[in-house]
C-alpha cells in the first residue's frame, strides 16, 4: 500500500481519567485498560500510510460523542466521528441537530449504539429504535452496526425496512473465526448485503479468531465470504485499534488486510482502502 491514501474507517480512543469504559473487563481485557489517545495513534497511523480516520464511539452516554467531535475540529488525521445518541429518545432529532451544531459537528458522520450488549435479538426492529433510525437517516447519518451474528437477521429487516438509510456493518458481523462454524453467520451476511443500503467493514477479525494463535489463513475465509457477498465497492477497511492490539500491531493490521485483498485490481483495493470509506461517510479531509 506505499504511497497510496488509507482511510481506517473504523478505530477509538479513550481516556481512563474521564469515564471509565465497563466493557474492559476480565483478564483477556486487561492490555486496554489504559487511555488511548489520537496523539498515541497518529504516528503508528502514518506510518502505515493512513492519513485519515473515522473515530467511533464506545460507550452509550451522551457526553462522549461531543468530545469526540471536538476531538475532529482539532488539527489531525480525524475526519469522521460515529457517535451515540439515545434512539428510543422522544427527542432524539432535536439531539442530532444539538450535534451537530457542536463544535466539530460538521464531523459527524454517523450514529452507532451496543446493540450487541442487548439482550433483545430484534432491539433493532423495536418501534422506538426504528423511530430513532429514521432520524439518524432524516439527518443525513449512517448507522453503524456493531451486532453479533444471531443479531444480523434482525439487522437485515431493519436495513430493508429503512432503504434511505445506510447501515454500516461493523467487524463482518463478528464471525465465530475461533470455533470454525461459519455457515449460519455467512447465510446470515447473505441476506443483509442482498441490500443495496448496506455496506461492511474489513475490520475485527484478529480479534475474533482464537487469541495468540491464529494466522491469516483462519481470518480469510470470512474475508472471501464477505468480497463475494458485498463486492471490493461496498468493504471498508478498518483498523479497530485499540482493540486490535490485543492481536496485532497497527502496521501488522493494515499488512493484515493487505493480504486478504491481494486478489483484488489496484483499483479495487483503492476503493477498499480509501474510496468507500470517503464516500460511505462523506469525508471532506
Amino acid at each position: 500500500m506505499t504511497g497510496r491514501r488509507i482511510i481506517d474507517a473504523h478505530h477509538h480512543v479513550w481516556d481512563l481519567a474521564v469515564r471509565p469504559q465497563p466493557w474492559i473487563a476480565g483478564d483477556a481485557l486487561k492490555p486496554l485498560a489504559r487511555s488511548f489517545s489520537v496523539t498515541d495513534l497518529e504516528p503508528q497511523a502514518r506510518a502505515a500510510g493512513v492519513t485519515a480516520t473515522v473515530v467511533v464511539q464506545t460507550v452509550c452516554v451522551p457526553e462522549e460523542t461531543p468530545e469526540l467531535l471536538a476531538l475532529a475540529a482539532e488539527d489531525g488525521p480525524v475526519a469522521g466521528v460515529v457517535g451515540w445518541t439515545d434512539l428510543t429518545a422522544p427527542d432524539v432529532a432535536s439531539a442530532l441537530a444539538a450535534l451537530r451544531e457542536s463544535r466539530g459537528g460538521d464531523r459527524l458522520v454517523g450514529i452507532r449504539h451496543q446493540v450487541q450488549e442487548e439482550s433483545d435479538p430484534r432491539w433493532l426492529l423495536r418501534t422506538d429504535v426504528r423511530r430513532g433510525l429514521h432520524a439518524v437517516a432524516e439527518a443525513g447519518l449512517v448507522y453503524d452496526l456493531v451486532v453479533k451474528p444471531h443479531q444480523l437477521r434482525a439487522a437485515a429487516a431493519a436495513a430493508a425496512g429503512l432503504p434511505g438509510l445506510t447501515f454500516v456493518l461493523d467487524h463482518l458481523g463478528k464471525p465465530p473465526i475461533a470455533s470454525g462454524t461459519l455457515d449460519a453467520w455467512a447465510a446470515d451476511l447473505r441476506a443483509l448485503t442482498a441490500l443495496p443500503n448496506t455496506v461492511c467493514k474489513l475490520s475485527g477479525l484478529v480479534t475474533e479468531a482464537t487469541p495468540g494463535s491464529w494466522t491469516v489463513e483462519d481470518l480469510r475465509p470470512c474475508a472471501e465470504t464477505a468480497f463475494d457477498a458485498f463486492g471490493p465497492h461496498r468493504l471498508l477497511f478498518g483498523s479497530d485499534w485499540p482493540v486490535s492490539t490485543l492481536e496485532a500491531g497497527y502496521g501488522e493490521i493494515v499488512g493484515i488486510a493487505d493480504r486478504l485483498t491481494e486478489g483484488l485490481s489496484a483499483d479495487e483495493k483503492e476503493a477498499v482502502f480509501q474510496r468507500n470509506a470517503a464516500r460511505v461517510y462523506r469525508l471532506t479531509q
